[in-house]
């Protein structure tokens, strides 16, 4: 069974949305795009080299759609992501010109890659799908960068009600401009009070 690795770059209320530039997504008027950048530092970019090391990727429709404008042509900052399998969740795209792109519809295909052999599966961006991955009990570590700042709107991490579940951190590293890296892997159940320790 292959793990399922949610990585996130979120504001301190969970927002997730536009982290990387001004036009990343604006989608519903969103327009704080860029938010994360200036509090990149050394030790928040060695985190996120560490990474970006090859494995196989889970991601949204919009997440694939600004993947495949930019990585394809820039795979020297991110060694292997052209290299490993994307399976895209899609109801509306069927095909793409990035090599290793596997489309796949539903929730029965992600439980069927989740349940197969191979690398673990990392998760970038892909709000909806995380949510989707959250509800279904899908998630095996979380693995966040928080960053000291309130936004107030835009898409969140969280949104759309996970079920109650229970996380252990099992690593927590501040930055110099106070970003927060810490990851969580899943420990339990909170419905019936078990947790792992």
């Amino acid at each position: 069974m292959r793990k399922i690795i949610v990585i996130s770059v979120i504001t301190l209320d969970g927002v997730m949305q536009g982290m990387g530039n001004p036009n990343e997504d604006t989608s519903g008027g969103f327009k704080y795009g860029g938010w994360s950048v200036p509090n990149s530092d050394a030790v928040v970019g060695e985190e996120m080299q560490k990474l970006m090391q090859p494995t196989d990727y889970l991601l949204g429709r919009k997440t694939f759609e600004i993947f495949t404008n930019y990585w394809p042509q820039n795979a020297e900052v991110w060694p292997g992501i052209n290299n490993g399998t994307k399976y895209v969740l899609s109801g509306t795209i069927k095909k793409s010109d990035w090599r290793n792109t596997v489309f796949i519809e539903s929730l029965a295909d992600i439980k069927k890659l989740k349940n197969s052999e191979g690398s673990d599966i990392q998760v970038w961006g892909s709000g909806k799908l995380i949510q989707l991955l959250l509800k279904n009990d899908l998630v095996d570590e979380l693995r966040l960068q928080i960053h000291p700042l309130t936004i107030g709107t835009g898409k969140k991490l969280f949104d759309d009600g996970p079920i109650p579940a229970a996380f252990k951190l099992t690593a927590c590293l501040p930055s110099p401009s106070g970003v927060i890296i810490a990851n969580y892997k899943r420990a339990g159940d909170v419905k019936t009070g078990t947790f792992e320790v």
